[in-house]
């Protein structure tokens, strides 16, 4: 079983970034979070990493003419760090063939939707106002379009009577929390297998 070495992406608060570390700390995982790289100085998943010993940088999109030159700069710092998968967690940009190419179907993603429903931003708010009687996530391949890549794993998540729009995304983030690790553990363990649009899973 190879021990990935994972560079993780993130925007945001990092909870998915903490699922995977602990994953990894727990041994549920086998992997270690060798880098990860923020479009934003004030993201909480920085401190997080900070906390559990990680290296970090701040990569801000302004500061490069073009998505493809910004993302050549990440892969330098993810090459540079040891990375051989990337984890897309709470990470607000679309990746271009820059990156996709330096890591061929290694860059993983976590979705709150059970895609193709739902792709983009605030996709728990778009489900609970569509109406739909079941939500979820889904973890999956990224490809250079919009939460269009392969799907490895989804988790359905009931929409209860009582719900709104941010107890639906509560519930729907405990469940990315299991499901987006256990995507990297079976990419780790060799169970995964891509023909065209669908993943093959291994016994």
């Amino acid at each position: 079983m190879q021990k990935l070495k994972i560079g993780v992406l993130a925007s945001g608060s990092g909870s998915n970034l903490q699922a995977i570390i602990d994953a990894a700390a727990a041994g549920t995982l086998p992997a270690e979070v060798v880098m990860v790289l923020s479009d934003k100085p004030d993201a909480y998943a920085l401190a997080r990493a900070d906390a559990a010993g990680i290296m970090t940088a701040v990569v801000e999109p302004k500061e490069y003419a073009s998505r493809e030159e910004y993302d050549a700069k990440l892969v330098k710092l993810l090459q540079l760090a040891g990375a051989d998968t990337v984890a897309l967690a709470g990470y607000l940009r679309i990746v271009t063939p820059v990156l996709l190419e330096a890591f061929p179907q290694r860059v993983l993603n976590i979705h709150p939707a059970l895609l193709p429903a739902f792709p983009g931003l605030h996709a728990q708010r778009q489900a609970f106002e569509h109406g739909v009687k079941v939500a979820g996530c889904t973890a999956h391949f990224v490809d250079s379009g919009l939460d269009s890549g392969p799907i490895i794993l989804q988790a359905p998540v009931p929409v209860l009577e009582d719900d709104d729009a941010d107890s639906l995304a509560a519930r729907i983030l405990e469940q990315e929390h299991i499901i987006f690790p256990l995507a990297l553990r079976l990419l780790a363990e060799g169970k995964l297998s891509v023909e065209g649009r669908r993943v093959y899973i291994a016994d």
